[in-house]
């Protein structure tokens, strides 16, 4: 009897193991030679016993370049004309930083408009009081 378990790794729906190892393991994952999207590695191991577990661990390969939507939203409901901003950026070559189209420009939230609003208004108060006060 092995004292060790054994460990096989899957890849999606692929009935054929990308990998069999003694326990422990230590795995690099090249996901370079996968298609963006979602996958699922599936980790089959069995104890010396002969008992058997099995892990799912989805994930999302995203190699190519970053796409970057403004203005919808997934699950949204629309109609009409929608004005889109898209940008598509891809990480370089790792050995520079390229600053142009590495970031995606945003409109101002909401939620900082109405804190200006609020701020105006409390200044605008603030300032009433202290000119009738002055007099």
């Amino acid at each position: 009897m092995d004292p060790k378990g054994t460990v096989r790794l899957f890849l999606d729906d692929n009935p054929e193991p990308i990998g069999e190892f003694s326990s422990p393991v230590t795995f690099e994952l090249d996901t370079r030679l996968l298609a963006d999207g979602n996958h699922v590695l599936k980790i089959l191991s069995k104890d010396p016993g002969g008992l058997e577990g099995v892990k799912l661990l989805p994930f999302v390969v995203r190699n190519g370049p970053a796409i970057d939507v403004e203005g919808l939203k997934p699950d949204d409901t629309v109609d009409g004309v929608i004005p889109l901003m898209i940008n598509a950026y891809g990480k370089g070559d790792q050995k520079q930083f390229v600053i142009y189209g590495s970031e995606s420009p945003r409109g101002i939230p909401s939620w900082v408009i109405i804190l200006l609003v609020l701020f105006a208004g409390w200044s605008v108060y603030y300032l009433a009081r202290y000119l009738t006060m002055a007099h």
